[in-house]
């Protein structure tokens, strides 16, 4: 990446206006993880302490250019204070002149967050009297928001037309660091876990890494669309109908690459709101019976995906095995995630691409033990679908 980092800036005595993914989930007015918060610490740190006069700016949720009390950024000035043990400033709003005047008042090495950008529609149509604004924050810019990234909005490409030296955060440098080697110089073999509900959000990754990988090992709601390609009964599991076509020609291309499950875990009683599941079975796949629906991947399959894990070298997980929020459908996703971690420990690359992922192995208490669980669900299949970030390609060349 032969853009400016954070570490070419000189940022005594200026204001660094900085864009990080505060995105995080609130319960009763508090932060209810602060995973997200915590990622964007080196950088901060990094900053202050070189006597930035930091701006942060975020998103939270989707408010659709309304101002929604429930969405503000309020609840993460006390996580951040908690963490860095040290007051963070915070105004209502991202643009005008409150902003401008709360900006000017920091001192050297202190913090200022601002209100929610998305409460002004102009963020995400990245429109450039909006970006001018957020412009006047800062001094310099850095980016340190890989979960938004793949987005062409006034906060990660906009504002870059206005601020001279604009740099990658460490959270950036390291999230293209690693999903960079995965794609450009993997160590062999390579193989990719592809799951979650739908075919439609993969098309492009299987396509791009079929050349790459040794292995596609397939599972997920999207698995049942690749049955159906092959003809098999799939009860009333999920499928997208009008995909079927386009994951009979990836079977094709793909040949013996492409691995899908043996077996599944099917239920005859299913309501995910409701978190209700009904009596579960193990099935081959080709036999899944009328009226029952697939939820998760089977014991074979799993240890089939093993077998193939073990010999891995470099492995790109995106997306779960099942409906791992329930648990009687959640086995499939945590072995593979303890998998991941087991395989980790003899050496192999392991990068967990985002989203339900890497809630995954959170939830199987694996996330530090695997090489690099990615912050960024849709920037992280952008870059395996080998396209280039807006909020990457828009930072100042070295």
């Amino acid at each position: 990446m032969n853009k400016l980092t954070v570490d070419d800036l000189s940022v005594e005595g200026r204001s660094v206006l900085m864009r990080v993914d505060f995105n995080v989930p609130l319960e009763r007015g508090q932060v209810a993880d602060e995973t997200r918060i915590r990622a964007a610490l080196p950088t901060i740190n990094a900053i202050i302490e070189r006597g930035g006069r930091l701006v942060l700016m975020s998103h939270l949720g989707r408010p659709k250019g309304q101002r929604v009390a429930e969405l503000s950024l309020a609840p993460c000035v006390d996580a951040l204070q908690k963490l860095l043990q040290q007051p963070v400033a915070f105004v209502e709003d991202c643009v005008g002149q409150a902003a401008l005047a709360s900006a000017e008042l920091l001192n050297d090495g202190e913090i200022l967050l601002l209100e929610n950008l998305r409460f002004h529609r102009e963020e995400t149509d990245n429109d450039p009297t909006f970006a001018a604004e957020l412009a006047r924050l800062g001094d310099v810019y850095v980016n340190d928001a890989f979960g938004t990234a793949h987005r062409a909005h006034a906060s990660t490409e906009g504002v870059t037309h206005h601020i001279s030296q604009c740099a990658a955060g460490y959270l950036l440098m390291k999230e293209i660091d690693y999903l960079g080697k995965v794609i450009e110089s993997p160590a062999k073999p390579f193989v990719a876990v592809l799951g979650g509900a739908k075919i439609s959000g993969k098309i492009d990754v299987i396509g791009h890494l079929l050349d790459k990988v040794d292995h596609i090992l397939i599972g997920g709601g999207m698995a049942y669309t690749f049955f159906k390609a092959r003809g098999y009964g799939i009860g009333t599991s999920l499928v997208e109908e009008d995909r079927v076509d386009m994951a009979r020609r990836l079977l094709d291309k793909g040949g013996d690459k492409i691995v899908l499950p043996t077996d599944t875990m099917v239920t005859d009683e299913l309501d995910i709101k409701q978190g209700l599941i009904g009596g579960l079975k193990t099935t081959p796949v080709d036999a899944i019976p009328e009226g029952w629906y697939g939820v998760d991947i089977g014991p074979r399959t799993i240890l089939q995906y093993g077998q193939i894990l073990r010999t891995a070298r470099t492995v790109v997980w995106n997306g779960p095995m099942g409906i791992f929020e329930l648990a009687p459908s959640a086995e499939g996703t945590f072995a593979l995630a303890r998998m991941m971690a087991e395989i980790t420990a003899t050496g192999a690359t392991t990068v967990i691409g985002g989203g339900d992922s890497a809630r995954a192995v959170g939830d199987a208490g694996v996330a530090d033990k695997v090489s690099h669980v990615s912050t960024g669900g849709g920037a992280s299949l952008e870059m395996l679908e080998g396209k280039t970030l807006p909020g990457v390609a828009a930072l100042s060349d070295k």
